[in-house]
């Protein structure tokens, strides 16, 4: 037994470390590189050699990020939720990247707010979500698919552990079980282009990096909108008791974002990257667990974890 897993542990060893050659020379595309997540892997990558190709939102964004890398980086200014800067981009893209192709994808770009209790949202809370974290991450994909086949590269999409099971309201989860489909339909049919597609799946970063306040103020900013009969049928302790366990939902993420990065890293780099990374101890040891649990197990655990309403039978 020892020794299978000795050669187990070898074996994820070889994988881990047997990476792509030439990487100085390929082109990596990331999207959302103004902060966080993207921000973060830009630096890595230039640090590593490649060439980063950047996507901003902003141009404030696009500059800082400028200074403070090298001549390997270059930037665009990108809104995802707009097909005429989507096809600007690609076209910047192919530019850059010529006869030899991108090499990676990175969909990065998200966001996560409005969130809450789907009774306290409308359809425009919904789409404003949807239309960054699932439609756009189609859109781009779709735009710079035949620079990735010329490369024989692969995509590295963000997701989430929320793309596996719904533990909050809102369009964010419904984004990212979106996310998920379209990932494994396009990893099967790219499969014959030696296209590889990898899903980054972290636990609750992203509620991590809005920080309590804000979220607080968020959802009373939903509360205050609603009906009076909306509020009565939930009560006012609910917006208190509920903004609470988001918050304690909080302190289960680990604060090292650079166990996220390194993840997309390794399936920009790896010759053997994993189709999908859960970084992160929330995601290993509650996110996981929950999602490949009886569905109705599941449910029981997580409606004890929600507030009772005023209402409630």
């Amino acid at each position: 037994m020892a020794a299978l897993t000795d050669l187990s542990f070898m074996y994820r060893w070889f994988k881990n470390c047997n990476l792509v050659p030439h990487l100085s020379e390929k082109f990596v595309f990331i999207t959302g590189c103004d902060s966080g997540f993207g921000n973060l892997l830009a630096r890595q990558l230039v640090e590593r050699g490649m060439r980063v190709l950047a996507a901003c939102f902003s141009e404030e964004g696009a500059q800082k990020l400028l200074r403070e890398t090298s001549y390997r980086l270059h930037t665009t200014l990108l809104d995802v939720t707009k097909t005429d800067s989507i096809r600007a981009a690609a076209q910047w893209v192919r530019d850059q990247v010529g006869e030899q192709g991108l090499w990676a994808l990175v969909n990065n770009a998200g966001v996560g707010l409005p969130s809450g209790p789907n009774e306290w949202l409308t359809k425009e809370d919904f789409v404003k979500v949807i239309n960054v974290n699932l439609v756009g991450l189609i859109d781009v994909t779709l735009h710079m698919l035949p620079m990735i086949k010329k490369a024989r590269g692969r995509v590295v999409n963000m997701s989430s552990s929320g793309g596996r099971v719904a533990v909050i309201g809102g369009g964010y989860c419904v984004s990212k079980f979106g996310v998920e489909a379209f990932s494994d339909s396009i990893r099967r049919e790219l499969h014959y282009f030696g296209v590889k597609v990898s899903i980054i799946e972290p636990g609750n970063y992203r509620t991590s990096i809005l920080g309590k306040e804000k979220l607080e103020a968020r959802l009373r900013k939903l509360w205050d909108r609603l009906p009076q009969e909306t509020r009565d049928s939930y009560g006012e302790e609910y917006l208190h008791t509920y903004t609470e366990k988001l918050k304690h939902m909080m302190q289960l993420a680990e604060p090292r974002f650079r166990a996220v990065t390194d993840s997309m890293e390794h399936a920009i780099v790896s010759r053997n990257p994993r189709i999908r990374y859960n970084p992160g101890l929330d995601a290993k040891l509650l996110y996981l667990p929950l999602a490949k649990l009886p569905t109705a197990v599941t449910d029981f655990i997580l409606s004890r974890y929600l507030p009772r309403p005023a209402d409630s039978v």
